[in-house]
């Protein structure tokens, strides 16, 4: 099933199907099945070979170098259904070489791209050694050193720690000190394949336990004197920064992305649970507060796939600030996805933590999910990202003009994915930010909207606000360590941007064939909720917005549809 182009690929629906019923206890790949493997602190076996038939990973590779990869909301598409079932499955066996693989991609030369396409396109693997436990997200602090020698070559000295894969893979994009000078020019990416390292200045460290994603091999590395030679340069001695950088922007989008379908399945298995339980002679559905709690996570799944789309599209229509909204995307999804599981805890009560039985496969997700909020970036550190453009952004407010159209629409056409159009630091205008005051100007004099225009222009005055006081921001404000203050600026400022998301989005389906995402009371529900993130509401859903919402979720289980944007048909 690989397939050498998008003519003949396979997609997310033969993937569904080929993973089956989560829910038949005879499933090899079913729920049952993954979480006995975790509680063996392994993925399921018959997983990894579903997924060797399907060829994913081609899906990492671009099209030019034999692959699928040609536009990254597909990309996504795909691998959720992966993180659907199993999210260890879905970062250890794809998303973990995929953020590997995107520095080669947008920084590496043509021969480095034709032997990693090649690797992944066999089955392969590859690993990403960014961290160092010591430096935790301080890259410019990593010590792990690869030494210049005189012939061009460099010696490897240090250890990586955190890797996944690291004794699976084939091949390792590492992240080295070259040079002890201070600053940003410091450290270079290597691309090493593990066929051509000396095998006696290597070894790998005892794999690390965890909490969640206990099917992950996470492990470390430690080289000794080890030479490789200067053709494992990525890009150039000292640019090492730069393509991390450069490549953060596609894996903060991407990631949270595909993650989104953790909620799906919370949800999924908290309404299993609320339409069976009996309490005070009826069922736990029934109770206002379990279905006001139920809509609500429902609005929130809403929320992050309205900004995951928005922000994977972005980066082909509007690559000048993807700098800026990808570590905005990063924060905001993650953070909403994991509040909205721990609100289901609650509704589970006793059983979410069960780690058997029907429900158990909610509290191996609600564990995994953990680990999208950090990843290799944690969420403080997507907010001091997003902090030091808030004052440009600001500047350049003026040129804004509102996001382009189809921003939102989801499967509709993009130019292709220009690795070298993505620019260190957000350079355009923040046409996001521009969003709530056009579209509440735009909504004005509607009768129908009125409580959407509403709410618009309430998140108007909000983009306004963070503008203000981001211009009023002194260079000493925008340093790591600045108060705390200013990074709440940039985390109103990714509610913004994610109430910006959702009226792009109804605002681009609106005309379209599904009379869910046209009509525009989820929109005003997804903004309600945001309001939490202003301090200008608490955030909850009146019934008026949540009852229609439950019924709808009711409707989507019976009928065995998928509760994001998409609403696609789901096996089981």
């Amino acid at each position: 099933m690989t397939g050498t182009g998008p003519a003949a690929r396979p997609g997310a629906a033969e993937l569904e199907r080929a993973f089956g019923d989560p829910w038949d206890p005879a499933n090899p790949v079913g729920h049952a099945a993954t979480v006995a493997a975790d509680e063996r602190d392994e993925v399921v076996a018959g997983g990894e070979r579903l997924l060797d038939a399907y060829g994913l990973g081609a899906e990492f590779v671009p099209v030019e170098l034999g692959g699928r990869l040609d536009r990254l909301d597909r990309l996504v598409e795909v691998v959720r259904t992966v993180f659907r079932r199993d999210p260890a499955l879905g970062l250890g066996y794809g998303a973990a070489s995929f953020i590997a693989a995107v520095n080669v991609w947008s920084s590496g030369n043509d021969e480095q791209r034709r032997r990693l396409a090649d690797l992944l396109l066999d089955g392969g693997r590859v690993a990403t050694l960014y961290h160092e436990l010591e430096h935790g997200n301080d890259l410019a602090g990593a010590a792990f050193a690869a030494r210049p020698q005189t012939d061009g070559t460099l010696r490897l000295h240090g250890h990586k720690e955190v890797v996944s894969n690291a004794e699976r893979a084939g091949a390792m994009v590492v992240f080295a000190r070259t040079s002890d000078a201070p600053g940003s020019r410091s450290h270079t990416q290597l691309l090493l394949e593990k066929d051509g390292l000396p095998a006696d200045r290597y070894r790998y460290r005892p794999r690390f336990p965890s909490v969640g994603m206990r099917g992950v091999r996470l492990g470390g590395i430690e080289f000794d004197d080890c030479p490789v030679g200067p053709e494992t340069v990525v890009g150039r001695l000292g640019q090492g920064v730069e393509n991390a950088f450069r490549s953060f922007q596609i894996t903060r989008t991407a990631l949270p992305a595909m993650a989104t379908p953790i909620l799906d399945t919370g949800l999924r298995t908290t309404l299993r649970f609320v339409r069976s339980r009996r309490l005070y002679g009826g069922h736990a559905g029934d109770l206002p507060l379990v279905r006001r709690t139920v809509a609500e996570a429902f609005t929130d799944l809403l929320i992050c796939d309205a900004v995951a789309t928005t922000g994977t599209r972005a980066v082909h229509l509007l690559p000048g600030t993807t700098a800026l909204y990808s570590s905005a995307v990063k924060y905001l999804v993650s953070k909403r996805l994991m509040d909205a599981m721990d609100r289901l805890s609650v509704v589970m009560g006793a059983h979410f933590y069960l780690r058997e039985g029907e429900f158990a496969i909610f509290q191996k997700q609600l564990r995994d999910l953990q680990v999208v909020g950090f990843g290799h970036a944690a969420r403080v550190v997507c907010l001091s990202t997003v902090l030091p453009q808030l004052p440009g952004a600001a500047r350049r407010a003026a040129r804004a003009g509102g996001a382009p159209p189809l921003l939102s629409r989801i499967a509709a056409p993009l130019p292709p994915l220009d690795f070298g159009r993505l620019a260190l630091a957000a350079t355009g205008p923040d046409e996001l930010a521009a969003v709530p005051a056009r579209m509440a100007e735009e909504l004005a004099g509607s009768t129908d909207q009125r409580a959407l225009a509403g709410l618009a222009a309430v998140f108007a005055a909000e983009a306004e606000r963070v503008r203000v006081e981001a211009s009023a921001l002194a260079p000493r404000d925008l340093a790591v360590g600045g108060p705390a203050d200013a990074l709440e600026i940039a985390a109103r400022y990714t509610t913004v941007v994610a109430a910006a998301c959702c009226l792009t989005t109804w605002r681009d389906h609106r005309d379209g064939h599904d009379p869910f995402l046209a009509d525009p009371l989820w929109a005003e529900a997804a903004l309600t909720r945001l309001l939490g993130g202003t301090g200008r509401g608490d955030g909850r859903l009146p019934p008026e917005r949540a009852e229609p919402l439950y019924r709808a979720l009711l409707a989507r289980d019976d009928a065995g549809l998928g509760f994001d944007l998409a609403c696609r048909e789901l096996p089981g």
